[in-house]
């Protein structure tokens, strides 16, 4: 593979080279190099790599070729990109946006925690290509305020993540709603859970394309096992980690002690936000900008934030509790060292924890060697470099949280009432 070819030489449009120069990428990675040939010649393709890889642009782009003279309906994309989680969702809108424009494309964004009336109103304005989480998609078409029958090119990206989360069989109907002869995309880091199934099904005479897999380490991403001697240790070695001027994510296990170290870092000067799933996606989405734009230099976060958040620049990514299982820290891992970056990944250990975290290290391919340190270590301080100044806290406003269901009134026959299972993260 020409590590020199442009996009140009892989035939991509030239308005949309044209863009992709306007924001300064000019040469591609290679899963865009392996995978742009068979997917702008209308080839279903099934494509693995690793988050950060170039995965969004590498669909973008076949996505908007394919559509650009396609006739807009009410209701009726064209277009259709499946996403596990809304902070995904948003992304993948914000990469096809600048592209959609060359050719005056419309694209719209469907997921829950928000109210509907606004994405039924975009589709009914008539929308090209829309961009999906399951749930709420799911919702839309039995209400008939979607049909798929239009649809000509259909992405499924991180389908292994959906498995995860449960959310295959909605993706199967989704899937089956849509010409049996459109042209279908698949992204996954596994082909287990499910997977292989969905491929073997919806993708005719596949072509299949690997460039690392979402679980394969990251040579520019050096790993570092910090043991404490206990939780007092942890705690001051976790507040000098979240110290340094550049942006850094902090991974711990719960919703409570990730609210609760965001809002110890504020009181500490640190200007710090969360992200979990008990925010409404007003908060969620206001967090995440902040952190994306600077205000906020560290992120606290609970697995929500392990996939589909993509910040330029994570130069440090901890893991204050690690991880039950060792796909889960190479997820939270891929927060830095993205793009061709380098970053730096850190798994703080209570004497507790040592044998497990070294098992879970092992399954992930991931040598370190384990060092004893304190806050005060050269090490860690070497690892933070400058400390930022202290930044007096700043109330946030307050977010009510989403509104409780109302009851329709007492269960019959005396029975229970039944309850739908909750959904998970980024179902809707």
């Amino acid at each position: 593979m020409n590590p020199d070819k442009t996009f140009a030489d892989l035939g991509v449009p030239a308005p949309l080279v044209r863009v992709l120069t306007d924001g300064g990428i000019t040469h591609p990675f290679p899963i865009q190099i392996s995978t742009l040939p068979d997917t702008l010649a209308g080839r279903d393709v099934l494509g693995r790599g690793k988050t950060g890889s170039g995965k969004t642009l590498a669909f973008s782009i076949p996505l908007i070729s394919r559509l650009a003279n396609s006739t807009r309906r009410p209701s009726r994309p064209a277009g259709l990109v499946l996403a596990p989680t809304r902070e995904l969702a948003t992304q993948i809108t914000a990469a096809l946006a600048p592209l959609a424009e060359a050719y005056g494309l419309k694209v719209t964004t469907i997921f829950g925690g928000v109210p509907q009336l606004k994405q039924v109103r975009a589709l009914k304005a008539g929308a090209d290509i829309v961009v999906a989480c399951p749930g709420r998609l799911e919702d839309l078409m039995r209400q008939k305020l979607i049909t798929l029958d239009g649809v000509e090119i259909t992405v499924i990206d991180e389908a292994d993540h959906m498995a995860d989360l449960g959310f295959l069989p909605g993706v199967t109907r989704i899937l089956a709603a849509t010409p049996a002869g459109g042209q279908r995309l698949l992204f996954s880091a596994t082909l287990d859970n499910g997977v292989d199934k969905l491929v073997k099904r919806f993708l005719r005479n596949e072509v299949s394309h690997a460039v690392d897999s979402d679980t394969s380490p990251v040579d520019a991403m050096t790993h570092h096992v910090f043991h404490v001697a206990g939780v007092e240790a942890k705690n001051q070695l976790v507040h000098t980690l979240a110290s340094g001027t550049g942006r850094r994510i902090l991974f711990l296990r719960t919703k409570h002690h990730a609210r609760k170290l965001a809002k110890q870092l504020n009181q500490a000067g640190i200007p710090s936000v969360d992200l979990h799933g008990n925010l409404s996606q007003p908060a969620r989405d206001r967090n995440l900008a902040a952190f994306t734009a600077g205000t906020a230099r560290v992120l606290v976060a609970t697995d929500i934030a392990a996939r589909g958040v993509h910040v330029d620049d994570v130069e440090l990514v901890v893991h204050i509790d690690p991880p039950a299982e060792h796909k889960a820290y190479l997820h939270r891992s891929g927060r830095t060292a993205r793009a061709g970056r380098a970053g730096d990944v850190v798994t703080v250990v209570l004497p507790e924890q040592r044998r497990d975290t070294q098992a879970l290290l092992r399954r992930a391919g991931i040598s370190a060697t384990p060092q004893q340190v304190s806050a005060d270590s050269e090490s860690v301080r070497a690892l933070v470099g400058e400390v930022a100044p202290y930044q007096a806290p700043v109330a946030a406003p307050v977010t009510p949280p989403p509104a409780a269901r109302p009851r329709s009134g007492p269960a019959r026959s005396g029975r229970p009432r039944s309850r739908r299972p909750r959904s998970r993260v980024g179902a809707k």
